[in-house]
């Protein structure tokens, strides 16, 4: 299975769910937000274990909460993987939704269109693996 990463915001998310804002579209993010695209804290932990254990940031820290330093970690492994053509600037823009669908159309059951949106199947396919990466790491 190949390296990809995810981040959700947390609409409707209740106790145990990481604190960040909604988005259900890639918009504009300042560069000190937490994006966590619809993930739990555990699924966020997951995927950034994942990152950690490819060094893809060394400064990033295990907190479930998405913020530049994953995204950016993100960003270099879905432009390892994924062809990600972005800034490596730790913001979560179309450019890296469409990537990040590219993965996870690839090994995490996504259907919907690569078109720059974490709408509800990107935040699901996105959920589905920090589940199994958390499982894998925790």
């Amino acid at each position: 299975m190949a390296l990809g990463l995810t981040a959700v915001g947390l609409a409707g998310a209740g106790a145990g769910f990481a604190a960040g804002p909604s988005a259900t579209s890639a918009g504009t993010y300042g560069t000190t937000a937490v994006v966590n695209l619809g993930l739990s804290t555990n699924q966020a932990k997951g995927m950034q274990a994942m990152l950690m254990a490819y060094d893809l940031d060394s400064s990033m820290v295990n907190d479930g909460a998405l913020g530049p330093d994953s995204w950016k970690a993100m960003q270099q492994m879905l432009k390892w993987f994924h062809g990600y053509d972005g800034a490596l600037d730790g913001v979560p823009g179309p450019k890296t939704i469409v990537a990040l669908q590219r993965w996870l159309k690839e090994d995490w059951g996504y259907t919907g269109p690569l078109d720059g949106i974490a709408g509800a199947g990107t935040q699901a396919a996105f959920a589905r693996a920090g589940s199994y990466y958390y499982q894998m790491f925790f």
